[in-house]
C-alpha cells in the first residue's frame, strides 16, 4: 500500500531552512518542494512520461514567487494534459517557443521579410520609396504590435492623422500596402486571416486633386 503523505502548509513551507545538502518536502501527488543550500525553495512536479514511461521533473516555479495555491493548481492542469497522453514539459516548451515566435513576429519584422520579397518586382528606388512612408506614418505607432494583434480599430486609428491632415493620396496607398504584408503574412503562415482587407473604407477617398 503506498504510503500516505500529508499535504505541506504555508508554515512548512515558511519554516523549511536549507542544510548542507538539498532536501525535498513532498505534498502529495507528486508535487514537491526541492530546498537547496543556498536556501532556494524550487517547485517540482515529478511524474511519469506518458508516452516514454519514464520519470520526469517538471520546474513549477521557486516559493514564495509561486505560492502553494498556485502550484496545486498548476499540478492539477498537468494531470490533465498527461491523461490525454501529452507531455506537459513538451507542452510548455512548445508554448513557450510558440509565444517567443509571436512575439517576435511584429509588424516591423514581418514588412522587411515582405520587402525583400517586394524588391524582386520593383525598383530599389520605389522599394526605398515603400519603406519610408510606412516608417514615416506607420511603423512608429505599430511597428513592435505582433502582426497576429493588427486589428482593423487599431490599425485605422493609427492612419487616422493622415486622413486629418488631408495627405488621402498618401494613406490609400499605406491601406494598399498595409494589405499586400498581411497578405504576405497569411501566405507565410503567420496570420490565419488578413483582417485588414478592407480598412480603406473606413478612410475619405482621395480625388483628382490629391493624386497629383
Amino acid at each position: 500500500m503506498a504510503k500516505q503523505v500529508k499535504p505541506l502548509t504555508e508554515t512548512q513551507l515558511k519554516s523549511a531552512k536549507p542544510k548542507t545538502k538539498e532536501y525535498i518536502l513532498s505534498d502529495g501527488n507528486g508535487l514537491r518542494l526541492r530546498v537547496k543550500p543556498n536556501g532556494t525553495k524550487t517547485w517540482l512536479f515529478n511524474y511519469t512520461h506518458p508516452v516514454l514511461s519514464k520519470r520526469v521533473n517538471l520546474t513549477l516555479g521557486t516559493y514564495p514567487m509561486t505560492s502553494l495555491k498556485t502550484v496545486r493548481e498548476k499540478t492539477r492542469e498537468a494531470r490533465g494534459l498527461i491523461e490525454q497522453d501529452i507531455d506537459p514539459k513538451s507542452y510548455r516548451d512548445k508554448q513557450v517557443l510558440k509565444e517567443k515566435m509571436r512575439l517576435n513576429m511584429t509588424l516591423k519584422n514581418i514588412t522587411l521579410e515582405w520587402l525583400d520579397v517586394k524588391k524582386s518586382n520593383v525598383t530599389e528606388d520605389h522599394a526605398d520609396d515603400i519603406y519610408r512612408s510606412l516608417e514615416l506614418h506607420l511603423l512608429p505607432t505599430l511597428g513592435e504590435v505582433p502582426i497576429s494583434e493588427l486589428s482593423p480599430q487599431l490599425t485605422i486609428q493609427a492612419l487616422k492623422p493622415l486622413e486629418k491632415q488631408g495627405k488621402l493620396e498618401v494613406l490609400r496607398r499605406i491601406c494598399q500596402r498595409v494589405n499586400e504584408i498581411m497578405k504576405f503574412a497569411r501566405n507565410s503562415g503567420y496570420i490565419e486571416l488578413n483582417g485588414l482587407t478592407d480598412i480603406k473604407e473606413a478612410f475619405k477617398k482621395p480625388n483628382a486633386e490629391n493624386m497629383r
